[in-house]
């Protein structure tokens, strides 16, 4: 019997994590992980900071891995730490590509998540990957690092960099906007307090996500670089106009100036198209779906 391919998800304990693990054990792969929590009693986890080189190589040597999901960062465009950003986005990704391309084996694909906000305020409707970047941020400034800093090991791994735009579903954090209006409306709260509503956002289900992911690392285009989109927009006002729908009732919307980012990008809209061809049809689940899955709690 054909042993079981082997796939290690850095970042394994966060949201992405957990939907690209099912994603990939359905598909027959063996699965391992790392993260930032303790899991004592599971053999395919280890506890691994980035930053501790000597605990990195250790865990991907005895992994020998077949593919690579590096999910592990921050990902959260306002983290206050600014420090820990670039540490864990920039330097932390080189620490990983350093100790896999020591290997004997290397991977046959390494995934590494970028960013759609390193293309900030584009002066096109509709974004390609030719784009160039603009980011408006330090955290789209740490991504676009990382794809700089990540295209020194194309002669060594076989990199291939994705840049998500929104996505969400259930298990996301409520510091996330989608999460933090479906909270909302499940608790029936009276009042909401959102930033600025005129943003136009191009969102996918993380289960389409995670299905991307997956495909991009069995077909392996090593050096390529493609957007992970929807291909459509929708503005907040449309959002919250959905969900009045789906849970029956108006919320109250108070705009607090507290949360309007400066520099905010107004609209965010994916040319999927190279993805497309490389994939094939992406899974059609319209954000009203995605806004109901959410809204029952998965």
């Amino acid at each position: 019997m054909m042993e079981a391919r082997c796939a290690l998800i850095t970042g394994l304990d966060g949201f992405t994590g957990h939907y690209l693990k099912a994603e990939l054990e359905a598909a027959g792969w063996q699965v391992f992980g790392m993260g930032m929590q303790e899991r004592p009693d599971d053999p395919t986890y280890r506890q691994v900071d980035l930053s501790d080189v000597g605990g990195l190589r250790a865990w991907v040597e005895a992994v020998q891995p077949d593919v690579v999901a590096h999910l592990a960062a921050i990902s959260f465009v306002a983290h206050g730490d600014v420090e820990a950003i670039y540490r864990i986005n920039v330097v932390g990704t080189r620490n990983l590509l350093a100790v896999l391309a020591g290997l004997e084996k290397r991977p046959q694909a390494v995934l590494l998540p970028s960013s759609a906000t390193i293309y900030g305020n584009a002066v096109v409707e509709v974004m390609d990957e030719s784009m160039p970047p603009a980011p408006t941020n330090d955290y789209a400034v740490s991504k676009l690092a990382m794809e700089y800093m990540a295209r020194l090991w194309l002669d060594r791994l076989p990199v291939v960099i994705v840049r998500p735009f929104n996505y969400t579903g259930v298990g996301q954090g409520e510091s996330f906007l989608l999460p933090k209006i479906v909270a909302h409306f499940r608790r029936r709260a009276a009042v909401i307090e959102l930033g600025n509503l005129d943003v136009w956002r191009d969102f996918s289900d993380v289960r389409t996500v995670a299905r991307v992911y997956r495909q991009l690392m069995e077909t392996a285009p090593a050096g390529e670089v493609f957007n992970v989109c929807s291909g459509s927009v929708h503005s907040l006002r449309e959002v919250l106009a959905m969900m009045v729908e789906i849970a029956g009732y108006a919320i109250e919307v108070r705009v607090n100036p507290a949360f309007v980012r400066a520099n905010e990008v107004r609209r965010l809209q994916g040319d999927c198209s190279k993805l497309t061809r490389q994939v094939g049809a992406l899974p059609a689940i319209p954000l009203k779906e995605t806004l109901r899955w959410m809204y029952a709690g998965g």
